[in-house]
């Protein structure tokens, strides 16, 4: 019983302590950090040159400046039901999808055949690939970086 009297005084030692260091902020004046410029003194224009936030060796291309962009599927595509094949080969696995920079969406075959996918879209493909993790300058370059 008494062990329980002195966690509870304890208790509400510490939380009169902490409402103190509350109270005591909270009555503190805001910093000044809005300081007016002196009237005497016109500020001088900045005549250098600001430098950007990266430098250009590690700037990421924006999605004007590529052509496409690529991902890996190797599981069957299934589009409303049915399992999607390429017209020419009959393949329905192991597949790169291309996203066009005019919101097209591509689909290539292990074989090289090439056929559009109207029935997707930017938005799909944005919600089922990953991270960029590399770009290419050429489109065999990305194909045999993804295993094509």
């Amino acid at each position: 019983m008494f062990r329980r009297r002195a966690r509870d005084r304890e208790f509400r030692e510490a939380q009169l302590a902490g409402h103190a260091l509350l109270q005591m902020h909270a009555n503190q004046p805001a910093p000044d950090f809005a300081r007016p410029a002196t009237a005497s003194a016109p500020a001088a224009p900045i005549t250098e040159e600001v430098p950007d936030f990266l430098p250009p060796d590690l700037r990421v291309p924006s999605r004007d400046e590529v052509e496409g962009m690529m991902m890996r599927w190797e599981q069957p595509l299934v589009l409303d039901g049915e399992v999607r094949e390429c017209p020419q080969c009959g393949a329905y696995r192991d597949w790169i999808v291309f996203s066009m920079r005019d919101d097209t969406i591509w689909l290539r075959c292990r074989a090289g055949h090439n056929t559009a996918e109207p029935r997707l879209d930017a938005a799909w493909y944005n919600r089922n690939s990953g991270p960029v993790d590399a770009f290419h300058p050429t489109l065999e370059e990305g194909l045999r970086h993804c295993g094509h």
